[in-house]
Parts: structure tokens; sequence; C-alpha cells
């Protein structure tokens, strides 16, 4: 009967033969179809023409094609995340060694050696029992050199950008150690009271503990009042390291007077601004805060 199924045709026996015939294979005709139907999906793992078309190896594939096409597909691995572009081979590890290099830069070069003043100083202070005025001038000059590249370092690395991790930790502690070197070697020599080398250095300790304490909440800026106290410091203490006499003496005791004064009264006003700020700190938390629940 002409559009009758075989498996219809041959009736109950026709049925149990197709049935058989099901588990145990397809036919010839069957398997040429699913591998042209493999061989015709995309991304099939049969390896057909489109996926060797793709590689540039299979039929009508150009190969150059294929290439640029495989590296369209990879990860853009060392693209830079913000315009697309591929650094230059090398670059991460250049910018590196700058980082590594920046350290000895010339700011954080005069720093080092401030630094290494400090215990050049403290010979030449305390040389032929600390009295003697040739070894007493030779440490003024490396006093006046500590001096003089406290005030360019710091110039330097703000200007042309050399601030570093290293800078910001060793400049505060070449100063302070430069300073209190030459008011304890005064002090201990009898030339100047200790009441005096207390309040200064206790000034500037409690001023770097309380910068630290409130630095959450803001930093507290450097004001004119603290540059002119660092100034008129610097030239008591010179003025008392050399032998002076006579009305240099006594013009050395006032200078010393006026830099113990701006000493106190910076401080003070350090002290008011770290409060300031840690209430403006504590007030802007407490509405971000109520900003957010709400």
């Amino acid at each position: 009967m002409t559009g009758v199924p075989a498996s219809a045709a041959g009736g109950p026996s026709g049925a149990r033969s197709a049935a058989g015939a099901a588990p145990g294979g397809v036919s010839a005709s069957g398997r040429a179809v699913a591998r042209e139907a493999r061989g015709a999906a995309p991304g099939s793992s049969g390896g057909g023409p489109a996926r060797r078309g793709a590689s540039g190896r299979g039929p009508g594939g150009d190969r150059a094609h294929g290439d640029k096409a495989a590296l369209a597909r990879s990860p853009r691995e060392g693209v830079d995340a913000e315009d697309g572009t591929r650094p230059a081979r090398g670059a991460k590890i250049a910018a590196a060694a700058v980082n590594q290099a920046s350290v000895w830069n010339i700011a954080n070069l005069l720093t080092m050696l401030r630094l290494l003043l400090v215990p050049a100083f403290v010979m030449l202070m305390l040389a032929n029992g600390g009295h003697d005025p040739a070894w007493r001038s030779f440490a003024w000059a490396a006093f006046a050199v500590a001096m003089i590249t406290d005030l360019f370092d710091g110039h330097l690395a703000r200007t042309y950008n050399l601030v570093t991790d290293f800078g910001k930790i060793a400049d505060p502690i070449a100063d302070k150690a430069i300073m209190g070197a030459a008011l304890v070697c005064l002090s201990a020599l009898g030339d100047l009271p200790w009441w005096v080398t207390g309040v200064i250095l206790g000034r500037e300790l409690g001023i770097t503990l309380l910068r630290f304490l409130v630095i959450r909440y803001g930093v507290i800026p450097a004001s004119r009042g603290g540059k002119l106290k660092t100034l008129t410091q610097g030239v008591a203490v010179g003025m008392y390291v050399l032998a002076l006499t006579g009305w240099l003496a006594t013009l050395r005791w006032w200078v010393m007077a006026a830099a113990v004064v701006l000493t106190v009264v910076t401080g003070l006003d350090y002290v008011k601004q770290a409060i300031v700020l840690r209430r403006q700190g504590i007030a802007e938390r407490k509405a971000a805060l109520e900003e957010t629940e709400a």
C-alpha cells in the first residue's frame, strides 16, 4: 500500500523487527544523516566544516584569516582598562623599577644627609669636653647644614613630585632628631636649662602624637606660626651652639625666650585645631550614618 510505513505494512512482526533494531544501532543512511548534521552544527565536537573553517584549516578557510579570528577571540591580557591600549613590553617591570629608584631622589638624599649629620653633630659638640670654641664652631656648621637641608627637601619633594613614603616618615624624624640632639647636648653641658629642653621636646613629641590620633578625621595643616617657631628655634639653638659672649650671649637668651613662647602658643593652637577637626569628623560620620539609615 502506497505511503504506509514499513512497520505498519509488516504487521506485528514488522513492528517487532523495528523495535529490535532501535537499541542495536541506526541504519547506514541514518548514520550518514547524523554525521552531516553534526558537521553542519557550529561548535560541535565532530569538527565539521564550520569549526574547521573558523580555524582556517578547513575547506574554504584562509589560514591568515583564521589566525586573526583566533587573536580576536583570545583574552586581552595586559590591556589598559581605561583606554584599551596595550602597554609596551616590560612596562610593568620598568614602572616597578622606577618606584624603587624613586627613593633615591634628591629630596630623600637630603633627608638622609640630615640623619647622618645627627651623630656627627653630637661628636663635634662633645669633643674636647664640649666647651672648645673651635669644635663648637664645627658643630654649628653641621647643625646649620642640617637646618638648611630641612628647608629645601620638602620644597623639592612637593615641587617636582618626589614625595615618597620614606620621605614622609624620615623627614619629621630627621627634624626632631637634630633639634633634640642639640637641646640635650646644650642642657647636658649646662648651657641651657633642662626645662627649656623639656618644653620644646615635649611640645614636638606631643603634637606628633596628636596628629596621628586625629588623622582618621583629617590632617592638621602647618600654620605660619609653626613655620616661624621652627625658624626661631633653629636660630636660637644655633646661637647657643656657638661659644658666644657679651651682648651676643644676651641676644641669644631673648631669641630662645621667643622660641619658647612660640613653641607653647603654636602647640596650644594645634590642640585647638585637633579638637575642632575631631568634632567635625564625628559630626560628619553621624550625619552620614543617619542618612544611610533613613
